[in-house]
């Protein structure tokens, strides 16, 4: 229940930061659903504060705009799975249920992201057929590695030549 009861905070940090709050009326409706909602499930409960946030402290964490894609896609999923199971009837609901549906086709590439994730923990890195595949795959994703962090220090030049601290 506490999931529930804090995360409905969350979401409105969500929807605001990935602009999928047009206007400032879109906005105040929004705020408006949401505070339906907490009402729904009794927000002003004492046992909320309990353990701290459970979305806000790790989306601090990832800094990134596409790092935070993919997070924001996993917790937009955790959204829509608690609504499920609420009362569809409510508009504020339908509201709220339709806005996360629109904010998670906007971060579909994050989904993938988050599948292909989880597909790498499946693999059986014990399994001998898997560990050759991975020995003939290391120079690649070494390779891989090594772009990128040559990109950042590239940026990174490339800021300090511009800046004039």
């Amino acid at each position: 229940m506490a999931f529930q009861i804090y995360s409905l905070f969350v979401l409105s940090i969500i929807m605001v930061s990935f602009g999928h709050v047009e206007n400032r009326l879109h906005l105040l409706q929004l705020q408006n659903d949401i505070d339906k909602l907490k009402a729904d499930f009794n927000s002003s409960h004492s046992d909320v504060a309990d353990g701290g946030p459970i979305f806000t402290e790790k989306l601090s964490g990832w800094t990134e705009r596409n790092e935070k894609r993919i997070i924001l896609s996993q917790i937009i999923s955790m959204y829509l799975k608690m609504l499920e199971n609420t009362d569809r009837s409510k508009a504020h609901v339908r509201n709220i249920s339709e806005e996360l549906h629109t904010l998670k086709e906007s971060l579909s590439d994050g989904s993938k992201k988050i599948e292909d994730l989880k597909d790498l923990t499946k693999l059986q890195m014990s399994d001998l057929k898997i560990q050759r595949k991975a020995v003939n795959e290391l120079f690649s994703v070494l390779q891989k590695l090594g772009d990128t962090s040559s990109s950042h220090k590239r940026k990174r030049r490339q800021f300090q030549r511009l800046c004039k601290c």
